[in-house]
C-alpha cells in the first residue's frame, strides 16, 4: 500500500497495523485448500466461508460511514455482518449451497479493501469530520476485531482434520514432566480494573477504571497442566455428578464428554501408565499427551476440577491482584512490570500454533511469583461478564459488549498463543459461555 499521500489525521502506524492484521488473516486462509472453506469445524459456528467475507464486511460497515463511502454490495454487507453466538438457540442448519462462491466472496473483499485504502490514503480521510477517525478509534476497532477473529479462525482450523489443511509438520513430542504445582499467598490489597487512560483505546467493557479491595488468598503459581487434569480424569471426575453444576452435568452427559476436547484415547492403550493411554490433537498432528502444557477446557470442566480439588476459580479481581499487584502495593502494566510484551515473556502473538510448558517463560512471572499469566491460554475466572460502573456502550458498536451482559458468559483473562500482543493490555477482557470447549482456555485454582 502506498504511504506517500497519508492524510494527517490517519496515523501511518495504524494503517501499517491494518495491513499487518490483514496479512495475518490472509495467511490463515492460505493454510486451507479451497474445498475446506465450506467446512464447519465447530457445530455452533458458521462455515469458514463466512469469515472470509465477514472480516472485510466489518471493516466496510465500520469505516465507510465516517469516510463518506457508499456500499457497493449491500446484500453481502448484510450477509457477512454478524456471526453466531454459541449460546444461541440451536445449531445452524445452512448448507454449502446457501453461500456465495469463493471467487465472489474474494472479489467482494478485494473491492472493500481497495475502496477503503483509496479513501484512507486520499482527500476523504483529510476531510473526514469524524473525531473517532481522527483519533484512530475506528481503525483500532477494525484492527483488533480482525485479530480477534484471527484467533477464532485458529481454533476453528484446529478442529479441522489434518488432511483438510495445507501440509505442515506436526510438532515434536514434548516429553517433559510437568512442574510441581504449588500456591503462593497474595496479601489483601487493591486490584485496579479497567482502562486507566480515558484517552487510550479500549473496548467499551474496559471502562471505567475502578478499584476493588481483595482479601488475602492463595493461588496456583502455574495454570493447571494436562498432568494435573489427568488425575481428575483418572479419579472418575467425568462420571461423578458431585463435582458438576446440574446444568453442566446435563451438558456433559448429553455430549458424552469423558475428557478434554483436544485429548484423544490412544488406540490399544488398555495397559501402561495413565499418560500412555492418551494422545493430544495439536494443530497439525497427533502427539503423545504433553504433560507440561496447560490443559484447555471449558469453564464447566474447570469448575468441576476445582470442586474435586477442594478449591475454586479466581475472581477477575483476584486474578488481577495476582497478575499485576506487588508486595509494595504498586501495580504494573504487565505482570513483569512496564516493559512491553516480548516473546521471552510468554507464548503469544502467533509465535506457536500450540501451547508450551507452563514454566517455559520465567521472565513473564509476576511480582508475586505467578507464572504464565499472559499467553499460552486464556484463563477462566468465576466472574460473570458484566459492565463496570460507569459503562457506556460504544456508539460505533453498541452491541459489542452489551449483548453479552446476560449472566451466561464468564470473564477470561490473559491471552493464548494466538492472541496479538496489543490485546495483552491489563484492561482487556475476553468472555465466553461456560459450556464451550473449543477455545484456547485454561485455568488455575485459588483458596481463600
Amino acid at each position: 500500500m502506498a504511504t506517500s499521500r497519508l492524510a494527517p489525521q490517519v496515523h501511518p502506524n495504524l494503517l501499517a497495523r491494518m495491513q499487518e492484521a490483514r496479512a495475518r488473516t490472509d495467511a490463515l486462509f492460505e493454510a486451507l485448500p479451497p474445498n475446506s472453506l465450506y467446512e464447519r469445524p465447530v457445530p455452533e459456528r458458521n462455515r469458514l466461508i463466512f469469515y472470509l467475507g465477514h472480516l472485510e464486511a466489518f471493516d466496510g460497515n465500520v469505516l465507510r460511514p465516517a469516510l463518506g463511502l457508499e456500499s457497493e454490495d449491500a446484500d453481502l454487507d448484510l450477509l457477512f455482518a454478524f456471526g453466531i453466538d454459541p449460546v444461541g438457540g440451536g445449531l445452524p442448519t445452512d448448507t454449502p449451497a446457501d453461500w456465495p462462491t469463493i471467487e465472489r466472496v474474494r472479489e467482494y473483499g478485494r473491492g472493500v479493501r481497495q475502496a477503503l485504502d483509496e479513501a484512507l490514503n486520499g482527500s476523504r480521510a483529510s476531510q473526514c469530520a469524524s473525531p473517532e477517525m481522527a483519533d484512530g478509534t475506528l481503525l483500532h476497532v477494525a484492527v483488533e476485531h480482525r485479530l480477534m477473529h484471527r484467533e477464532t479462525l485458529a481454533y476453528l482450523l484446529h478442529n479441522l482434520p489434518v488432511e483438510k489443511k495445507m501440509a505442515h509438520a506436526a510438532p515434536a513430542p514434548d516429553h517433559r514432566r510437568a512442574p510441581q504445582q504449588r500456591q503462593v499467598t497474595i496479601p489483601a490489597g487493591v486490584a485496579t480494573l479497567g482502562q486507566p487512560n480515558e484517552n487510550a483505546f479500549g473496548w467499551d467493557n474496559e471502562f471505567k477504571v475502578h478499584s476493588v479491595e481483595v482479601p488475602e488468598f492463595s493461588i496456583d503459581i502455574f495454570p493447571v497442566t494436562n498432568a494435573e487434569f489427568l488425575k481428575f480424569v483418572a479419579a472418575g471426575g467425568y462420571v461423578d455428578s458431585r463435582y458438576w453444576r446440574p446444568e453442566d452435568w446435563e451438558w456433559k452427559s448429553g455430549a458424552a464428554l469423558e475428557h478434554p476436547h483436544l485429548w484423544l484415547r490412544k488406540s490399544g492403550s488398555s495397559h501402561g501408565l495413565p499418560e500412555d493411554r492418551w494422545e493430544y490433537r495439536a494443530m497439525f498432528g497427533r502427539i503423545p499427551l504433553p504433560l507440561s502444557w496447560p490443559v484447555y477446557v471449558s469453564h464447566a470442566e474447570a469448575s468441576a476440577y476445582c470442586r474435586w480439588a477442594g478449591k475454586k476459580l479466581p475472581s477477575e479481581a483476584e486474578w488481577h491482584r495476582a497478575a499485576y499487584g506487588a508486595p509494595d502495593e504498586s501495580e504494573g502494566s504487565y505482570p513483569w512490570g512496564e516493559a512491553g510484551p516480548d516473546l521471552a515473556r510468554g507464548n503469544f502473538h502467533f509465535e506457536s500454533w500450540d501451547a508450551t510448558p507452563v514454566d517455559a517463560h520465567p521472565q513473564g512471572a509476576s511480582a508475586f511469583g505467578v507464572f504464565d499469566l499472559l499467553g499460552n491460554g486464556w484463563e477462566w475466572t468465576s466472574t460473570l461478564f458484566a459492565p463496570f460502573p460507569g459503562f457506556r456502550a460504544a456508539w460505533y458498536y453498541p452491541g459489542y459488549s452489551a449483548n453479552f451482559f446476560d449472566g451466561k458468559h464468564f470473564v477470561m483473562k490473559g491471552g493464548s498463543p494466538q492472541t496479538d500482543r496489543s490485546m495483552l493490555r491489563r484492561s482487556f477482557r475476553n468472555w465466553f459461555q461456560p459450556r464451550y470447549s473449543y477455545v484456547y482456555a485454561t485455568f488455575r485454582c485459588v483458596e481463600e
